[in-house]
């Protein structure tokens, strides 16, 4: 009986060395090749499309990432519909831009933009949240590695975790899943492409040649010229979903040349004013305007956020959201979930 335990051990032992040989590396393993990987890479192109769960629809976008090491990021925005309301945030070496080629607009940020905020989209904050958090859950099926992280989003604390699946033989991003409290996911990134060692031509990240070529295209389908025939229509006002527990108090309407401004005033624990009008478009490429704000992306588009006031424009119009007693987190959440009703 000894004799067979003996090489029923044996035999045990050597199924873990194949196994170990063949197989499957640990946690440790996967975040050190991460770590290597974010040092060695140079440069990078992906496609992904984000899904949005926060209002009562989902909302779905594509998004098209370009880097360059160290520090250039482009990365488009626009929605499945048509790209009137495209953004595009540039990062080069004279700073953090948003940029709204329909309106040929251009706006400067002093922000530390990607770094001081978990983006689902970009393949350096998704290893640098898989590195900061000693913590992590991690598990592998055939395909994937997945680490399941905490978040870093500062002024959104409705999504604390992140499940992020890596491509076992390239370890680049396939799915993230940001989730809220409750582990339901409201924000969902599937990457469709992600194209290692790209090559970029030396003005790619400039403001001119990303403002100039899409504001091009739009004038070329007609995109401007609709932009411009809206702009005289009366405004159609979007209501929020979500209002901290404030309700609808006011609504005044300003008759503007090009259109109306529409103010809307919401009272109870936590007031706040909502202002809507229709988006200027600039007749030449100006200067960009500087903008003393946190750039947010609030997954349809992007805002500016600052201690008492976010703003943002979609579809053509300008919105801002101004209040005393809101705080940052639940002030994203109002602006997030004015996609819904929609009055005239």
């Amino acid at each position: 009986m000894s004799k067979v335990f003996n090489w029923k051990l044996l035999i045990f032992g050597l199924l873990i060395l194949v196994l170990a040989a063949c197989g499957e590396k640990s946690q440790e393993d996967v975040v050190k090749k991460l770590s290597e990987n974010l040092e060695e890479m140079s440069s990078y192109k992906a496609q992904a499309e984000m899904s949005m769960n926060t209002g009562q629809e989902e909302q779905k976008f594509n998004i098209d990432i370009w880097h360059k090491k160290k520090d250039f990021y482009r990365v488009a925005l626009s929605n499945n519909i048509d790209d009137k309301g495209s953004q595009i945030i540039l990062k080069n070496k004279d700073g953090v831009f948003v940029l709204t080629p329909a309106l040929k607009k251009s706006f400067k940020f002093q922000s530390e933009w990607p770094q001081n905020s978990s983006q689902p989209y970009l393949y350096q904050s998704l290893v640098n949240d898989v590195l900061k958090d000693s913590e992590a859950a991690f598990e592998a099926n055939d395909s994937h590695y997945i680490f399941r992280t905490k978040t870093n989003y500062q002024s959104n604390n409705n999504l604390p975790s992140q499940e992020i699946y890596f491509d076992k033989k390239t370890l680049t991003p396939v799915t993230v899943k940001v989730l809220d409290k409750d582990n339901n996911v409201l924000v969902e990134v599937n990457f469709a492409s992600f194209e290692l060692d790209s090559k970029f031509a030396e003005d790619d990240f400039t403001i001119d040649k990303n403002l100039a070529a899409s504001a091009a295209s739009a004038t070329a389908s007609g995109e401007e010229a609709e932009s411009e025939s809206d702009s005289k229509q009366v405004l159609s006002v979007m209501l929020p979903e979500y209002t901290a527990g404030a309700e609808l108090a006011e609504q005044k309407n300003v008759e503007l040349e090009n259109g109306n401004r529409v103010i809307l005033t919401f009272t109870g624990e936590r007031s706040f004013t909502l202002i809507e009008e229709h988006a200027e478009v600039l007749p030449t490429l100006t200067e960009p305007q500087e903008v003393q704000g946190e750039v947010i992306n609030l997954g349809y588009t992007v805002a500016a956020l600052t201690d008492k006031t976010l703003e943002w424009t979609h579809d053509g119009v300008d919105y801002i959201l101004a209040s005393d007693e809101l705080t940052k987190d639940e002030m994203i959440r109002v602006a997030e979930s004015v996609q819904g009703k929609i009055t005239k």
